[in-house]
């Protein structure tokens, strides 16, 4: 079987193959976002589909010939990742500095219509995202809420972290981490949110963290995550639901309550 074959049973839409290297491109179920990610050197790779998959799925090709200059093109491979992460790096920073604090649609439509705090660039929402502190890329949140990054950026083990007064507390997206805000402040607790911009990534951020608290989104991958950790964590009774929606449904106050309450591995009634 193909590489190709292998990588549109699994979901993925490759228009283009890339060698080499990690490349994003659309999946069956999202076809108008880059949804999956593939690898491939010819001989073996993996794919993955963000939002079905926990993990990349491995593919070998038996027929395929060695190529005997494989390490002078796996070194040229490793300098060229780290020139595109760097050029990631320094784009954010240019976006970062070239944004202004203000409103944006995606928030609104999370119930946050009057949030100003935030970096909004060419009509994008900017969520800047770190590794120990230092700038490695940020998400882009166009106003119907389609997020990407920027090409080339690191994602593994980033995050965004708002406020650090109070108990580590790891979430997938911006939504949800300003619903936790605000919940806990209407109950007076302190907080140190850490959006992870997926469930998978949770994994990476939480090794950082013992003593977290995970709120999950209550789908398969998010629950698998979370459950993972080994750390306590919420999710919402109602399948489907993120902490946003279960703000917005049972207000801020009960929502924040059911949050201090939680222990290991206990939903909210």
């Amino acid at each position: 079987m193909t590489f190709e074959s292998f990588a549109e049973q699994h979901g993925l839409i490759i228009q283009d193959l890339v060698h080499d290297r990690w490349a994003r491109c659309a999946t069956v179920d999202k076809p108008n976002k880059r949804n999956g990610v593939y690898i491939f050197d010819g001989k073996s790779g993996a794919v993955r589909n963000w939002a079905m998959h926990e993990k990349p799925i491995p593919y070998f090709n038996n027929d395929f010939i060695p190529d005997t200059n494989w390490q002078v093109k796996k070194v040229a491979t490793d300098q060229t990742r780290l020139e595109r992460q760097k050029h990631a790096a320094n784009k954010a920073a240019y976006i970062l500095n070239s944004a202004t604090k203000g409103t944006h649609p995606y928030l609104a439509s999370k119930g946050f219509a009057g949030d100003k705090k935030l970096s909004v660039w060419k009509e994008m929402l900017i969520v800047p995202m770190r590794i120990n502190q230092s700038l490695v890329g940020c998400q882009m949140i166009d106003k119907e809420g389609g997020k990407r990054f920027l090409s080339g950026q690191i994602t593994k083990g980033a995050e965004f972290r708002i406020d650090a007064k109070g108990r580590h507390i790891l979430c997938e997206g911006l939504a949800t981490a300003l619903s936790i805000r605000k919940a806990l402040k209407t109950v007076g607790k302190r907080y140190t949110i850490h959006v992870c911009f997926s469930a998978n990534n949770i994994l990476e951020v939480a090794k950082n963290y013992p003593d977290c608290l995970i709120v999950a989104d209550n789908d398969p991958i998010g629950i698998k995550v979370a459950k993972k950790t080994g750390m306590p964590y919420w999710v919402s009774p109602v399948e489907g639901e993120d902490f946003n929606d279960y703000e917005l449904r049972v207000g801020a106050e009960a929502a924040g309550k059911s949050l201090i309450a939680i222990g290991r591995t206990v939903n909210p009634e």
